[in-house]
């Protein structure tokens, strides 16, 4: 099993190293970068390159590392025992699986995401830390152990809201995506919109980028933003002379909600082409 990208996915060199270590080591890979950097498209794409099932959790505020093993719906049992049904004699039929019990019964090996893990409790990745090491766990009310007949290609995802256990990194192979240079941004826009006029992209990508490195910007516009900015302009068949124009009163892009997602933001550039106007007085 080898990831070399996909014709829907650019991956860098060292990310495709990253995923073919974890996937040598039986590790868990845990992926880290800025929202909108393809940490989730990353496992789907993998399972698609290596032709194997995906099984995604995707994690909450109020998910717990129980609801990924199993879950005992006792409340259910306890009323089909008061209106006589028969399921209650067998307990596995009030025991719901979880994505990790998918995940090791399998028949084949799939690639199990769990999706931005830091969105849970601190206690989150210690609950699991056994479970994803050991690849199995033990369900109390049968009194079986599950355990993987082999072990997942694991994808972790994290925004870096919190701080992981370091118990818990010492079990993962780890890497950031960095944000995408010029040359590996035009590839991924050539992935999304082939053919596309080379004057609308390149004065797309100034503005892009431009933005990004503007000083004091809440939230900086990402990829999957500037795909959609990309996908506005050309609806709308905004031309790239529209886009060159370095006007001081004009320093907002045009269909820039797109890329500017707060008031803030909007209000900095607004700024900015106030004290431009100032400027040229």
């Amino acid at each position: 099993m080898r990831f070399e990208g996909t014709s829907n996915y650019v991956a860098t060199d060292d990310l495709t190293i990253a995923v073919n270590a974890a996937v040598v080591l039986e590790r868990p890979l845990l992926v880290k970068g800025e929202p909108g950097t393809g940490k989730t498209v990353l496992a789907r794409e993998v399972a698609a390159a290596l032709g194997v099932p995906l099984i995604e959790w995707h994690v909450k505020s109020t998910t717990k590392a129980q609801q990924g093993l199993y879950e005992y719906d006792a409340v259910s049992r306890l009323r089909d025992s008061q209106l006589g049904d028969e399921r209650v004699h067998d307990i596995r039929n009030y025991i719901r699986k979880g994505k990790l019990w998918d995940a090791f019964t399998h028949a084949q090996r799939p690639v199990l995401l769990i999706d931005e893990i830091d969105k849970a409790d601190i206690e989150f990745p210690n609950d699991l830390l056994q479970e994803l090491d050991r690849m199995e766990f033990f369900v109390y009310e049968t009194g079986e152990t599950i355990k993987a007949k082999q072990r997942p290609v694991v994808i972790i995802t994290s925004n870096n809201e919190k701080e992981l256990p370091d118990a818990f990194l010492r079990r993962c192979f780890f890497h950031y995506i960095k944000f995408p240079e010029r040359e590996t941004m035009q590839a991924i826009i050539d992935v999304h919109f082939p053919g596309l006029k080379g004057k609308l992209v390149h004065e797309a990508l100034n503005i892009f980028y431009d933005i990004r490195d503007v000083p004091g910007l809440k939230k900086k516009p990402s990829t999957s933003e500037l795909l959609d900015w990309i996908k506005l302009l050309l609806n709308e068949d905004v031309s790239p002379e529209i886009l060159r124009e370095r006007d001081p009163r004009k320093l907002i892009p045009p269909l820039h909600g797109a890329l500017l997602k707060n008031e803030q933001d909007v209000t900095l550039f607004e700024k900015l082409a106030f004290m431009a106007r100032r400027g040229d007085r």
